[in-house]
Order: C-alpha cells, then structure tokens, then sequence
C-alpha cells in the first residue's frame, strides 16, 4: 500500500517475535531504523524519511501496541521492544543497520546497541532519559514529568482519557514543537492512532513497565560498555541529559543539542535533524 502524504513510502505488515507490526520502508542502502515514541507512531518521521531514503533505507516501524501494530497484554518493556526491533531487521534482511530512537523509542534502541552490537552499526538517541542512570538530575530536579505518573497507573490514563484522545494528544504535540504545532494530516493520523481505550493501554504500555526498562539499562551497563559511535541529540527541554547519562559507558559519543526546537524534533525542526544525522549516518563506523 502507498501512503500518498509520504511520496516513495510504503507499508507492510510484518509478524516478528509473536507480534504484527506495521512498517513503513523506503529507499535502497544501508538500512536505519526509526523508533519513535509517544504520542507518535511511524508518521513522526514524515518529513525525514525522504530525505534519508536517498541513501538509505529507511524502516520505520510502529512500536507494538502503537498505530498500527499489534496490542498485546505485555512486553511493553525496553529490552522486549528491543528485541522486536532486532527480529524486524532479521526478516528484513536488514544487516547492520544504523538505529535511531527518540522518546520512549531510546532505550530500546540503546539496548539493541548494547545486546546485539554486530546488528547496529551507529546509534542515534534523541530527547530521552535512560532509565535511572546518573546525568539527569538538572532535568529532574522538579521530578519526572506529570504524565509518567499518571500513564504508569493501571487503568487509570486509559479510562479518563476515553473520549478525549484528540485535546490530549494535541497537547503534547503543541507543547513538543514550542506551539508551533503539526501539519493538519500528521495531527489527524497521531489522533486516530490513539483512539480508544485499547489504544490509550497499549501506548502507556512502556510507561508501566518503566521500572523494569531502568533494571535493564543497569544491567547492561554494569556488564558491557557501548561500542558503536554514538550521537545524542537533545533539544526542549532534555537538553544535555541525554549525553551526560551515557558519557560514561560509551567509547565514541558525541553529543549535540538543537536550539529553539521542541521535543518532537523531527517534526519540530527536521531541516536541523537531517543536518546532523546525515552525516553522522554516512559514517564508515570508525567514530
């Protein structure tokens, strides 16, 4: 199926580690992979997927229990969502692929990096936190943000929000490009993609299982250290604390910040992303 809004984009359905995914591919090369968080799905990468498949190819999944992908009961944690990210580049025939998780998508493309080195080939994180790893205090001086809270509760997120997807979800997009908002059709599509109750529990998902998410980030650090060059992208309001979360376990980091850019960067500001990841991406994997 051709997706008209995203020219040369097209989908699949894929059942990889017991759940259906869909994927969004595009272009020819070596492969990179885009994970994506909340409240997103694949369409988070609209405006730079294009650009990317000129050189790449481009795979852009939604996350189990997101969009249009399966919802099952668990397996919300970043290790599992790890994991199917690995079986998708298995029955892609992906290779080495280069791996990019922004949100709820970064730590289970660090754990991917960390688990399974020989599958990634660079690693890209963006505005995200790493479970309970050191580096992040200035960000959460204040605590986590409110919704972690309120998404981690069982039950709760999912049955106060039920008729109210739209206020909600558009909440967090004006809020992650600085009120600038989204285009009309991505808005319309996030919308979609998160209504109903079943849709809400699944998406918060990640949220409950944070708890053993932060486990798994611990372990792996505590016995390996990241061996792929690595680049961490921050913007409004993570900043650094990405980068000084993961300075310590990693051999070749660099770390950038976008200014006057919100957290959904690659709506947000995508014309600045593609600037720093292109060339990153092109990278021969030496650092």
């Amino acid at each position: 199926m051709t997706v008209r809004s995203v020219p040369g984009v097209r989908l699949r359905r894929l059942t990889v580690n017991g759940v259906g995914l869909n994927v969004a591919t595009a272009g020819q090369g070596p492969a990179v992979l885009l994970l994506h968080g909340f409240p997103h799905t694949w369409r988070l990468w609209t405006d730079v997927i294009g650009p990317l498949a000129r050189r790449h190819r481009v795979i852009a999944p939604d996350l189990r229990g997101f969009g249009d992908s399966d919802r099952p009961a668990g397996g919300y944690d970043a290790g599992t969502l790890a994991a199917d990210a690995e079986a998708l580049l298995e029955a892609l025939d992906a290779g080495p692929a280069a791996v990019v998780g922004i949100d709820l998508g970064a730590p289970p493309a660090f754990l991917l990096a960390m688990r399974r080195p020989g599958r990634v080939r660079r690693l890209v994180l963006m505005e995200s936190l790493l479970g309970d790893l050191p580096g992040a205090e200035q960000f959460l001086a204040g605590g986590p943000p409110w919704w972690f809270g309120f998404h981690a509760e069982p039950g709760l997120a999912e049955t106060v929000l039920a008729g109210h997807e739209g206020a909600y979800v558009g909440w967090f997009l004006e809020r992650g490009t600085l009120g600038r908002g989204v285009r009309p059709d991505v808005r319309a599509e996030f919308v979609r993609a998160y209504g109903g109750s079943e849709a809400l529990r699944a998406a918060f998902g990640p949220y409950r299982a944070l708890p053993v998410t932060a486990r798994q980030i611990r372990e792996a650090v505590a016995g390996a250290r990241l061996t792929v060059p690595a680049l961490t992208i921050g913007a409004h309001p993570a900043g650094r604390a990405l980068e000084r979360q993961l300075r310590p376990y990693a051999d070749r980091l660099t770390g950038r910040v976008i200014p006057d850019c919100g957290h959904i960067v690659p709506l947000d500001r995508p014309e600045a992303l593609l600037e720093l990841l292109e060339p990153f991406l092109a990278g021969d994997g030496r650092g």
